[in-house]
């Protein structure tokens, strides 16, 4: 590890002591409703994150949002959404004479901002605490802006992006466009995404799509006529039976459903309805396979009952390569510098980071704080991690700055 040992210390003199402002920030970061594309929420947060980084001489571009499949929503039903589309920005640090280095993170959660789960909780033992989005990735976004904070107070000149959408937790749909066009122009690739159990760096992830399967009938009377009918309920319920042997546990392919929607009433024979799903596979034979399966759902559209299938594998798998294993193993040489540990694992998990390195950037994306509880109203993050990671960010991307580009590509 060559960060020089007074760096380090110098590093550590300037993060260690935030750790109380570090939580107090949190916790407004926390207080502001993010989820379901709340965009309130989402214009205030966003412009607290992005003064902080102009603050640091950084010039903001946004990026309008793109429009996504309509049957997709975020409440499972189809039509598109009545809130505006999600931008997204990308805050940018020129400096001469060092690779270019790409953060990414996520403004939005996934939770209900009208829910009762609305503020930070800190526990008696003052170790941890409970909020929405406190690691994924509120707290994540804090300690990049710390580690960016404190590379420059330590006269630590170098260039960075940090891309931030608002739309990570319903797919990436509106800004994935704009992350694949901006990924090859760099070197290396952090996301934020929250450390897996025990602090380990995922170094692998499965890929993820999404598919809706319609079906049609023809309503009667359920009483009068019921033979006269066709019931759109049970011919999607026979799919997805069908759907139920697609996954393998052996292979890694996953195939859940949910929500479903079907029926007016009791005494109606349906004439329509619908499964939401998602997949996940480790490599792209898996994508092509479970694709070929769902594709063969479908009937013709004169049948009667009749079978759609719609279907978005939007976010490619992210297996381990050797130019993103060099820069994992470079993470974890400046996380032994600090005397921390950094394991390696593999998630089912998905995030920005399967785009970035599908549009030929080397990315690790986990090197946010850690915690556990992600999506549930038990979400927590491990306090002493805010400052941990945060040095352990500084420490890495003050390397990565020096290194330059023969690693990790």
């Amino acid at each position: 590890m060559s960060t020089q040992g007074p760096l380090i210390e110098m590093l550590r003199g300037a993060i260690e002591p935030r750790r109380d402002e570090m939580i107090a920030d949190l916790a407004r970061f926390v207080a502001i409703p993010t989820g379901r594309n709340h965009a309130p929420g989402l214009d205030e947060f966003r412009a607290l994150v992005t003064a902080r980084l102009e603050a640091l001489g950084a010039r903001t571009e946004s990026f309008p949002g793109d429009s996504k499949p309509s049957w997709l929503s975020d409440e499972g039903n189809p039509g598109p959404s009545s809130s505006p589309l999600p931008v997204s920005v990308a805050c940018t640090r020129d400096a001469p004479g060092t690779p270019r280095i790409l953060l990414a993170g996520h403004l939005d959660t996934v939770f209900d901002p009208r829910g009762s789960f609305q503020r930070l909780t800190i526990a008696p033992d003052g170790r941890t605490a409970t909020g929405p989005g406190v690691v994924d990735m509120k707290g994540g976004i804090l300690i990049a802006l710390v580690a960016l904070e404190s590379l420059a107070q330590c006269g630590v000149d170098l260039p960075w992006t940090f891309f931030l959408n608002s739309d990570e937790e319903t797919g990436t749909y509106h800004s994935a466009s704009a992350l694949r066009r901006l990924s090859p122009r760099y070197a290396y690739g952090i996301a934020l995404e929250p450390a897996l159990p025990g602090g380990a760096l995922a170094i692998e992830r499965k890929g993820s799509g999404q598919f809706m399967i319609e079906s049609r009938g023809l309503a009667a009377h359920a009483g009068r006529d019921f033979f006269a009918g066709e019931s759109a309920v049970y011919a999607l319920a026979a799919v997805l039976t069908r759907v139920a042997s697609m996954s393998d546990q052996d292979r890694g392919l996953t195939v859940n459903v949910g929500p479903l929607k079907g029926g007016e009433a009791a005494n109606i024979v349906p004439d329509y309805a619908a499964a939401w799903g998602n997949v996940r596979f480790p490599d792209p034979r898996g994508a092509d396979e479970l694709a070929a399966s769902l594709d063969a759902l479908a009937t013709a559209p004169d049948d009667m009952p009749s079978i759609t299938v719609r279907r978005s594998f939007n976010r490619p798998a992210k297996p381990i390569t050797p130019a993103a294993e060099r820069l994992a193993l470079t993470a974890r040489r400046c996380a032994e510098s600090l005397g921390q540990s950094l394991p390696f694992a593999a998630t089912g998990g998905v995030c920005d980071g399967n785009i970035m390195q599908d549009a030929g950037l080397p990315t690790i994306d986990s090197m946010g704080v850690r915690g556990g509880g992600l999506h549930t109203s038990g979400e927590w993050i491990e306090l002493d991690s805010l400052t941990e990671r945060a040095l352990l960010l500084a420490v890495l991307l003050e390397h990565l700055a020096r290194a330059g580009t023969d690693e990790p590509r």
